[in-house]
């Protein structure tokens, strides 16, 4: 860690841990030709052990101190580092088939996760570190106390899979909150059947917003009780108590009333 002090200001935990940098480069299996992003770097924990197994390393990061350091460790033919912050970042500009990893701040997790969602047509597969806390959120299930915003929005896009519990002491400094490594991989196109995927986003930010009020209050406006009786759904629930499938069925009634749809298996 000499030479660097972890800004705050870009929630800066560098992970120390040979074992869990071993258990996450294992998991994530990246093949000699893979097109691998790595976002926020750091220090290198994972960089070196990645471009250990890579031809060529594609990294993502925003403090100028340690591009200055990434740029006198590794040559041009061994990485391509881009300047800047991942949430401004475009991905698609990377080509198709990514597979992106990373440490992800702590700070900007939640809106770094839905700004890369938007790049999953992209993507092969994701595993990225991030606070226990908001991974509990991701894999929630309908009735849970975790299920929320993130869990609907995250689920329709991705399959989630939690691999790897990660204490605080793994990281210098110290986070205050425990962590955990998971893996999305984007869902086959033929299961997005949202016509209208800001509709969908429009209607689980509304429902979440008085996550404790039930749907017929926090939908009054956008979806009567006449709706809801069209589409079977009980209009007394709780946000939290609603399916992704469900969710999905309701943007798309709001876009075409006319064509009722019917309910769908509950995506897993």
């Amino acid at each position: 860690m000499k030479g660097h002090v972890a800004r705050k200001r870009f929630g800066q935990n560098f992970l120390v841990d040979r074992s869990i940098i071993s258990a996450i480069v294992s998991v994530i299996n990246p093949q000699r030709g893979d097109m691998v992003v790595e976002i926020g770097p750091g220090l290198g924990a994972i960089t070196g052990p990645l471009l250990a197994r890579l031809d060529h390393l594609h990294v993502v990061e925003i403090d100028r101190d340690l591009i200055f350091r990434l740029k006198g460790q590794h040559t041009r033919e061994r990485m391509t580092i881009h300047e800047g912050d991942a949430l401004a970042f475009n991905f698609a500009t990377l080509g198709t088939n990514l597979r992106l990893v990373g440490n992800l701040p702590y700070n900007i997790s939640t809106p770094l996760l839905f700004h890369l969602a938007e790049y999953a047509s992209s993507v092969r597969d994701m595993h990225f570190m991030l606070q226990k806390e908001v991974v509990e959120r991701m894999v929630a299930v309908p009735g849970d106390s975790d299920f929320s915003r993130i869990s609907v929005m995250l689920q329709y896009r991705f399959h989630i899979e939690w691999l790897i519990d990660v204490p605080p002491e793994s990281f210098d400094p110290p986070p205050r909150v425990r962590s955990a490594v998971v893996r999305l991989i984007p869902r086959d196109v033929s299961e997005l059947d949202a016509g209208d995927p800001g509709k969908l986003a429009i209607v689980v930010q509304t429902a979440f917003s008085q996550r404790r009020k039930m749907l017929r209050n926090t939908l009054k406006g956008i979806l009567g009780d006449a709706g809801f009786a069209d589409l079977g759904i009980v209009p007394t629930l709780r946000a939290e108590d609603v399916p992704v499938a469900d969710y999905v069925r309701i943007a798309n009634y709001l876009t075409c009333p006319q064509g009722i749809p019917s309910p769908t298996s509950p995506v897993t």
